[in-house]
């Protein structure tokens, strides 16, 4: 695990070496390890190494081939680089090291861009073939590794994070107002888009190739759910089983100490489980827990670190969120608002603690829908099919204004289930996970801004990936849309931040792209059930796990904000929010935002989720636009 960076000097004289180390600086906590530097007339590479294969010099950072004619910068992991090694020796190669950098760079001389169809894992990398004069620069499948550019006027970067780029000299700050947008309805910026102008995401499952004539961007892989398999459930089980058993056992390959996160929920159990029976030795175990019962997991995980005998380290969040939260948020170098940042950057602090490297259960939500969201949707769908389009369109609008005149939950609950079934499932969909409704951002945003992107909505982003989709019913078409959209915008981008931040590699089995096929092949029947979600995976993991938290209500990662915001967080909210030169105010009306703010010190309205939005854009802002 690492962080990468770089630049073009096709067009535009970017730097030297000391820039190159200066970008590697600016992400040295992917990387504490080692770092390394390549420029030649046309392109500059940097690395930082976190040191998890190979731990010798040999692997090390740019990495060349044996002919010196291509260089590598890495980030990831190749969990099938043996066998894929076996293969290339037994066409004749020979390799210096034991590491799966120098696989990729003998997979890539043989094949080119096709070897992305051979690799399995996480990983960004980029390539600079130097007798095609050419940058070969890829993302993995699913999304677990970062990649950013920046790309203007001749100019062009790279790096696992932004602020690598933003290392660099007079790099334009400006805020993509429709980024901004999309950030409040999601809690996240989509790909391809960055919170800047000119910096963009390079999408899972695409690579891009850079060389004098510019760059093009490729996308070599799609998850596609139209072959639905038509074996028995039994069987599908057996697969699953199998499956799950095989890549959880090759992602515990490590030159370094590996242990697991665990919540207590039916995915980081299951793979504890798997770890457990893989191991000769007890599976080390980490879990953060809450003050707040409602919040608060760590029982449950206790259950499962006592049936599998783990060496399990506890952490409980106690009220001093506060202190931190500034020095937390920091890493991330775009806004991010999924609370449950918070404890996984803590779960991280003490996994790092105890291993270098860290599996977890992320994937099984979206793989075999998992999320309570799936069971509302089931409803509104179902209620949604008893009434006339015509109805719905031009009735429920007025009857969601008079739901939402209700105090409390009811009110709430009732205006977003109208608001929703007025519209198709697409749209309806989107509706009911947006973290920001249309009438508040209308209150919220100044004039100005509202006119600039008067012809804009977020919806348009879910609704894009929806229509996509090329699955047989709407809950694979769901499915499609939370991985290609919330699990690769939000989900992983957390975990990747919120554990790079202690130089901690997290890998997840179930997001091997092999069970991410198979789960897409299963008919949805056996993903979602009567209403019970995530049917088959829990029927594999029900000889593993207790009946007890196997079937219990998913909590996940919750934090308690609506209390923060009245307790700890009250003063550092005010400071940020209600200064007269918070950049937030670029974007909202400062006199609305005092309007919630007071509305919820005064417990008239629950602002917890809408107010931590704004709390993480203005620490963003200060931090990276201002």
């Amino acid at each position: 695990m690492c962080g990468i960076a770089g630049f073009s000097l096709f067009d535009y004289q970017e730097g030297n070496t000391t820039t190159l180390e200066a970008m590697g600086q600016a992400i040295y906590h992917r990387g504490p390890d080692a770092s390394g530097t390549y420029l030649d007339e046309k392109i500059g590479l940097c690395h930082r190494r976190l040191s998890i294969l190979d731990l010798t010099e040999a692997g090390n950072q740019p990495m060349y081939s044996a002919d010196g004619n291509l260089v590598i910068v890495f980030n990831g992991e190749i969990y099938n680089f043996l066998e894929l090694r076996a293969e290339l020796e037994q066409q004749g190669v020979s390799f210096k090291s034991h590491t799966d950098t120098e696989v990729i760079l003998a997979l890539y001389a043989r094949e080119g861009v096709q070897c992305l169809e051979k690799l399995n894992g996480m990983f960004a990398f980029a390539l600079w073939d130097i007798t095609k004069q050419e940058l070969f620069i890829a993302r993995d499948r699913l999304g677990k590794k970062p990649l950013y550019y920046y790309s203007q006027d001749g100019r062009f970067a790279f790096g696992s994070e932004i602020k690598a780029i933003l290392a660099l000299d007079n790099i334009p700050r400006e805020v993509r107002l429709d980024a901004a947008y999309d950030f409040f309805a999601y809690q996240y910026v989509p790909d391809p888009k960055s919170i800047f102008k000119h910096i963009h995401k390079l999408p899972p499952a695409h690579y891009m190739l850079l060389n004098k004539d510019g760059f093009t961007v490729h996308e070599y892989w799609d998850l596609s759910f139209k072959n639905t398999s038509h074996q028995s459930e039994e069987a599908h089980k057996t697969q699953l089983k199998s499956l799950l058993e095989k890549v959880t056992k090759q992602r515990m390959v490590s030159d370094v100490p590996l242990g697991a996160f665990l919540s207590g929920g039916v995915d980081s159990s299951g793979v504890v489980a798997m770890m457990a029976e893989a191991s000769d030795s007890p599976v080390k175990t980490c879990t953060i827990g809450f003050d707040d019962k409602a919040f608060n997991e760590a029982d449950f995980a206790r259950e499962i670190a006592e049936k599998y005998k783990t060496e399990h380290h506890e952490y409980t969040v106690h009220q001093n969120v506060a202190e931190r939260l500034e020095h937390i948020v920091s890493f991330f170098d775009e806004p991010f608002a999924d609370p449950s940042l918070v404890p996984t950057f803590f779960v991280s602090e003490l996994a790092r603690k105890a291993v270098t490297v860290a599996l977890a259960g992320d994937g099984g939500d979206e793989m075999f829908a998992g999320y309570e969201k799936y069971t509302t949707d089931d409803i509104e769908n179902k209620l949604r099919s008893k009434f006339p389009e015509a109805l719905r369109k031009n009735l429920f609008p007025t009857l969601a204004h008079v739901a939402g005149i209700l105090p409390g939950s009811v009110g709430r609950k009732g205006k977003s289930l109208l608001n929703s079934l007025a519209h198709d499932p697409a749209m309806g969909f989107y509706i009911t996970n947006s973290m920001m409704t249309d009438e508040m951002w209308s209150n919220l945003v100044k004039p100005d801004v509202a006119a600039q992107l008067k012809n804009y909505h977020p919806s348009q982003y879910t609704i894009d990936a929806y229509n996509k989709a090329d699955g047989p019913d709407h809950l694979s078409k769901i499915l499609y849309t939370d991985i290609k959209t919330y699990m690769t915008g939000d989900i992983l981008v957390k975990v990747d931040r919120m554990s790079m931040a202690h130089s901690l590699e997290v890998r997840a089995p179930i997001l091997d792209y092999q069970v991410a096929e198979f789960a897409a092949s299963v008919p949805s029947n056996q993903k979602f059930r009567d209403g019970e979600k995530k049917y088959l995976l829990k029927e594999v993991f029900k000889p593993f796990i207790p009946d007890s938290l196997l079937y219990r209500k998913k909590m996940g990662f919750s934090t308690p904000l609506d209390e923060w915001f009245r307790g700890e967080l009250k003063t550092t909210t005010e400071v940020k929010l209600l200064k007269s030169n918070a950049g937030l105010h670029s974007v909202f009306d400062e006199t609305k935002i005092l309007s919630i703010w007071n509305e919820h010190q005064s417990n008239t309205k629950d602002h917890g989720i809408v107010l931590w939005s704004m709390l993480m854009f203005e620490m963003w802002y200060e931090k990276y636009a201002a």
